[in-house]
């Protein structure tokens, strides 16, 4: 049997052995977005975020559905033209084929896995 780190395509080469705290796998940056793949296999992807306020993504499309897990402060997310706000300990379905944006309310930080089909 493959190590289990081979078996669910997990990149150790992004992340420390042992433990980690999710707030510490990305910092803020002022007026910007920082991204930090942590995963990227042919099943999906696991992507931490950190939005400094008021920065967003704009409306874009994927043929995957996703996730968004917030870890950190407050944000709108935009399916579909209905806005939802999210906060930290929550998390919002991306439907695949639907528009959607993202727009930090206050500087927001979330993990986004996306899963292929």
């Amino acid at each position: 049997m493959p190590p289990i780190d081979n078996m669910i395509g997990f990149n150790m080469a992004n992340i420390d052995a042992g433990p980690n705290t999710m707030k510490d796998l990305v910092t803020y940056q002022n007026g910007g977005i920082v991204s930090r793949t942590l995963l990227n296999q042919k099943f999906g992807t696991a992507t931490m975020f950190a939005f400094d306020q008021d920065q967003a993504l704009s409306e874009h499309s994927t043929p995957y559905d996703a996730l968004v897990i917030a870890f950190d402060g407050k944000a709108d997310v935009i399916i579909s033209g209905k806005a939802y706000s999210i906060q930290e300990g929550q998390m919002i379905k991306l439907p695949a084929n639907e528009p959607h944006a993202i727009k930090a309310l206050t500087r927001f930080m979330m993990l986004l896995v996306m899963i292929r089909k």
